[in-house]
């Protein structure tokens, strides 16, 4: 079959699903979402094959390449039959060498439509920095620490709002406490990957909500070109009571792991001081967790009040409420979206506002299976 460019690669059918030929360690560190580990070499033998390509010859290393792929023919044929029952794949490498192409001869002579990614995963992570410098109409969701702004954007996402969860993709709530109870982070790169593919399949003309956040989410870094368009982005901020958003947060971490609520105060420990965090620890222990809350707070509502305080250039609107109640606070925060004109306002700036050409910091691979 004819190679695809990367918007067609995307378009075929979900039956078909997506194999991925390169190295498991190369998978691992960034995939396109949803594909599906399928390494022509382990990581020792892609090794291997770059080390014979440096200090031998490219002839030599496309041998040994030959001697590693003949033995495992009849397995890679099984493992793709049990994967795609319908024998219809998607298949990419590194950039559409010779990796792809040899799985693609033996998977179509096992009586297999293969769809094959032309220019590989390289082509893609081209197109997924692309994603981060197109303008796109942003409304911002802001409040202090446990005020409910993620429950507010799922509420908002079940009222069809165009809704771009950056905590969820990040699997991290963004404080020092933002990994307990949360999966392992995704790689910086595969975060990147995941983010471009749902920014591309939002509409067209769709005014998006993201929550307020820093550059970085736990470990992982936002993409600058779409960080700087949230910091121009109109900005709406739950004003909530302390003592409700202490009530939440206390019930919520109540379920929690004390050890890892230790570690957590402990993260924070130079900023909250050694008499505060002495406190904090004390009550994790006594299971008294609306006190290590209200410690917590001190130091989070400061560090957000500061920073809220030098948006001198954005339209912040205050949204005040008395409860965290999701439904309710969506509304409000739909009310006053409307009322100040502010998706209008965000059409605006995504016009007027220039986003950094995207840049790629891929290195080049020549090996000849390592393509």
């Amino acid at each position: 079959m004819p190679r695809l460019p990367l918007p067609d690669f995307l378009q075929v059918s979900a039956a078909a699903p997506i194999l991925d030929a390169r190295a498991p360690v190369e998978h691992a560190q960034g995939h396109i979402p949803g594909a599906v580990s399928f390494p022509l070499f382990s990581d020792e033998e892609r090794a291997r094959i770059g080390t014979t390509y440096k200090q031998v010859s490219q002839e030599k290393a496309v041998l040994v390449g030959l001697d590693f792929f003949g033995p495992k023919m009849s397995r890679m044929v099984k493992q793709a039959q049990k994967i795609a029952p319908n024998k219809e794949v998607r298949l990419h490498c590194w950039r559409g060498g010779m990796r792809s192409g040899a799985v693609q001869w033996l998977l179509e002579l096992a009586g297999f439509r293969v769809h094959l990614l032309d220019k590989g995963y390289k082509d893609y992570r081209r197109w997924t920095l692309t994603q981060f410098a197109q303008r796109r109409p942003l409304l911002v969701l802001g409040g202090l620490t446990g005020s409910g702004k993620t429950d507010v954007l799922h509420e908002l996402a079940r009222q069809h709002e165009a809704v771009v969860d950056l905590e969820g993709l990040a699997n991290h709530k963004g404080s020092s406490f933002g990994a307990i109870g949360l999966p392992p982070q995704p790689t910086p790169e595969q975060f990147e990957n995941d983010l471009a593919l749902f920014l591309s399949q939002l509409p067209a003309d769709a005014v998006s909500w993201v929550e307020d956040e820093s550059l970085t989410i736990g470990g992982i870094g936002l993409p600058k070109p779409f960080f700087e368009q949230m910091r121009h982005a109109p900005l709406l901020v739950l004003d909530i009571p302390q003592p409700v958003r202490i009530r939440k947060l206390a019930a919520e971490y109540g379920r929690e792991d004390p050890t890892q609520l230790a570690e957590a105060i402990r993260r924070i420990s130079k900023r909250l001081g050694g008499l505060a965090t002495k406190e904090a620890l004390a009550a994790i222990e006594v299971g008294d967790m609306e006190k290590m809350v209200a410690i917590a707070l001190n130091y989070y509502d400061k560090t957000y009040s500061y920073g809220l305080a030098s948006k001198q250039n954005v339209r912040v609107v205050r949204v005040e409420s008395d409860t965290c109640d999701a439904m309710e606070n969506a509304a409000r925060v739909l009310a006053l979206a409307k009322q100040e004109g502010l998706q209008q306002l965000a059409k605006q700036l995504a016009v007027e506002l220039t986003s950094p050409a995207p840049s790629s910091k891929e290195v080049a691979d020549d090996t000849p299976w390592s393509q």
